[in-house]
């Protein structure tokens, strides 16, 4: 499939040192940069007390219905190392690797000893290198969401349906029923007509 597209198969991370200093690489799937910046986020929580934490994304501009050929967002920042010794360098991996619809923080606890913009930007990239080499990488095709909300004679029927047809989904009962479904793009259009007819048109799809 031509939209098909590289990303890591999950969470993973890799740490090492360099003459003193503890790099720690982590790499995650985001599918949009509000997912993207909430890694980030976590991560910086989780080391409030590191010298820095250097992210960078590639991430569909327009959310995870986006193909291989939609446009990315790419964002890297040196938080606090010199221009151009961290962030680039981190991005780059993703970038020369070909993953997207992915987000990795490079975090440095400093060790004493400076390594210089040559030095920084091997750690940097070796940190990003290695959490991917961990996490392992797949082939994933684009995906869209959408809702159905029938009332509650109809929802056996559509859950059923949904998971005959294998995709993921989650259910909420309350005075109906409501089902957010993730199906792959060129498998959905279909997917809505099956739940139509299964309700004789009583599905209410978003």
């Amino acid at each position: 499939m031509t939209d098909a597209y590289r990303t890591v198969a999950g969470p993973a991370e890799a740490s090492f040192e360099v003459r003193g200093s503890e790099f720690i690489g982590y790499v995650d799937r985001a599918n949009t940069v509000e997912k993207a910046e909430a890694f980030i986020d976590r991560i910086e929580e989780r080391h409030p007390d590191a010298t820095h934490n250097v992210p960078a994304y590639r991430v569909p501009a327009g959310g995870d219905s986006g193909g291989a050929n939609t446009m990315l967002r790419e964002y890297s920042s040196d938080d606090g190392e010199p221009s151009g010794s961290s962030g680039k360098p981190a991005l780059n991996v993703l970038v020369q690797q070909e993953i997207r619809n992915v987000v990795a923080v490079v975090t440095r606890y400093y060790g004493g000893t400076n390594l210089g913009v040559g030095g920084l930007a091997r750690a940097y990239s070796r940190g990003v290198k290695e959490a991917v080499e961990a996490a392992g990488t797949v082939e994933e095709v684009p995906h869209e969401t959408f809702s159905v909300t029938v009332a509650y004679d109809d929802s056996g029927s559509v859950r059923g349906l949904l998971e005959s047809a294998d995709v993921s989904f989650d259910a909420a009962y309350e005075a109906d029923v409501s089902f957010d479904v993730r199906v792959p793009v060129e498998e959905g259009a279909e997917l809505r007509d099956r739940l139509r007819s299964a309700t004789s048109g009583r599905a209410d799809i978003e």
